[in-house]
């Protein structure tokens, strides 16, 4: 994959992190670089005071750095700067975050040489991931201390993983065929200044939020035949007047899901309610809104990724340096936190139908609790406990990290975003709403083991068969747990996408 500073979509972000392929510098990327290089390499020679080049950082910008101590000055600050604690990311949270950094590189605005930026790429590419504690940023002028860590396994500090062993980073280097850098003026603080670790956290989190978003409508198009309900709200004249993109979008995905339904048509003439509850007919409405403030999530990354994040910025054009805020990780930490609420939302409404399938005053005609032998049995009981567990857990984390702020570095950085706190707030969520949507999909499947021999809708009938795959029917009491796991990593893996695509 060509690393270009062009934007890069969440699909592109998620292969790159979970996959094996290389990346690389075009070569108009490395001759952009050269250019802010040459600027850069100027002022050293002019002997200019520019902030971060010859002088100290944060609270210290006052300070001027005498030319003999610039390479030490970097190096100071990398070091300075490697302060996180907490597990180590995940492999493919290091991936994500190696490629977005040097695609923002690439731009062309940092004043980095290209050597550290080809470093970067090699060390993807032959699969040096450095340890990097995931808590420790405030994302005020990025994420200085998670980004150290990455810029620490570059001068062989600190410790890196290679070959699935930890080990220090001078040494997986080494086995790797490769050289640690040697900083020179400009490069540790350009490696430092960003948004990467909380783009490559959310980003990844993202992509599975908004799998999970279709996956909704899955779980809820089962429980809809379940429970015997009727498809009538998805009419898309009702989607019309109120013509919200996601609301659209999700009200034809319900009704190709239901399509040529046999439960339907064994109640649409002798149905005695008028209308089912919210959330089964509202479904349109919420989980669409949920799909638009992914949507927007996921605009809001894009144009982070091909976003200079850097401080101060180098413009090789007319030659300035100028100091500014883009590494403020606002825009990250609120949509991240958007996205947060947003998948909160429809967890709390897949779990009130989770309630509606076990609870029988509300799920017409279905024994208590699902259970083959009601009272010997407790079916499935505990499970929309399980489900209330994990919607509590979300309902806490989604508490907007980006509304918190506690001033940094003496003052100077007296507003910060806490956007790394958002990130790992998402990603959290989404592992609950993974688990908790498998409920759902669990509860519906043996739902429809009441309705039959008829059968649901084409799409509903798929989603079935895959649950069946993990789990088989529940004809008397036992651990749960499993099934959960199982459904959970299906969703993972995409094994309900095509419930939809191919519809």
């Amino acid at each position: 994959m060509e690393i270009s500073g062009h934007p890069i979509s969440l699909a592109q972000l998620n292969a790159l992190a979970n996959g094996n392929e290389r990346i690389e510098l075009t070569d108009e990327s490395r001759e952009r670089i050269r250019r802010s290089r040459a600027v850069v390499e100027e002022i050293l020679e002019q002997g200019q005071v520019i902030y971060g080049i010859s002088t100290g950082f944060g609270k210290l910008s006052d300070v001027k750095i005498e030319p003999n101590a610039l390479r030490q000055l970097q190096l100071n600050l990398v070091r300075s700067h490697s302060c996180g604690v907490g597990k180590p990311l995940a492999i493919p949270e290091v991936r994500a975050m190696i490629f977005l950094r040097a695609n923002v590189l690439a731009l062309g605005f940092s004043g980095v040489r290209v050597e550290v930026v080809n470093l970067l790429c090699q060390m993807l590419n032959r699969r040096v991931y450095p340890v990097i504690p995931e808590k420790g940023s405030v994302g005020a002028s990025g994420d200085l201390a998670p980004l150290a860590h990455l810029a620490l396994a570059l001068i062989g500090e600190g410790e890196s993983f290679f070959e699935n062993e930890r080990l220090a980073s001078a040494d997986a280097l080494a086995r790797a065929g490769l050289n640690p850098i040697v900083l020179e003026a400009k490069d540790g603080l350009a490696l430092l200044n960003g948004t990467q670790a909380m783009h490559g956290v959310g980003g990844l989190a993202l992509f599975r939020a908004k799998r999970l978003a279709r996956v909704a409508d899955v779980a809820g198009a089962m429980t809809l035949e379940g429970l015997m309900g009727t498809p009538r709200a998805f009419d898309p004249r009702i989607q019309k007047v109120r013509p919200h993109p996601g609301q659209i979008a999700v009200a034809e995905h319900m009704r190709a899901l239901v399509r040529q339904s046999e439960i339907r048509e064994s109640h649409r003439a002798n149905d005695p309610r008028v209308q089912d509850a919210y959330s089964i007919r509202c479904i349109p409405q919420v989980h669409g809104a949920a799909r638009d403030a992914l949507g927007y999530v996921e605009k809001i990354l894009e144009i982070e990724s091909a976003g200079a994040t850097d401080n101060p910025l180098v413009f090789p054009e007319s030659g300035d340096v100028i100091s500014g805020g883009n590494f403020h990780g606002a825009p990250l930490a609120l949509a991240l936190d958007f996205a947060a609420i947003a998948l909160t939302d429809l967890m709390s409404i897949s779990e009130r139908r989770i309630e509606r399938i076990v609870n029988p005053d509300l799920s017409y005609g279905l024994p208590a609790f699902l259970a083959r032998k009601p009272g010997l049995q407790s079916g499935m009981m505990i499970a929309q406990v399980a489900a209330a567990s994990l919607l509590n857990e979300a309902k806490v984390l989604a508490h907007p990290a980006s509304i918190d702020n506690v001033p940094t570095s003496g003052g100077k950085e007296d507003h910060v975003s806490m956007g790394m706190t958002s990130a790992i707030k998402l990603r959290s969520i989404v592992e609950d709403a993974e688990n908790l949507l498998a409920i759902e999909l669990l509860a519906a499947a043996e739902a429809l083991e009441h309705r039959r021999p008829l059968k649901g809708g084409i799409g509903v009938e798929r989603a079935y068969a895959t649950v069946r795959k993990y789990a088989e029917p529940l004809l008397e009491d036992r651990a749960l747990a499993p099934d959960i796991a199982a459904i959970a990593s299906a969703i993972r893996a995409g094994e309900f996408d095509s419930e939809h695509e191919e519809l």
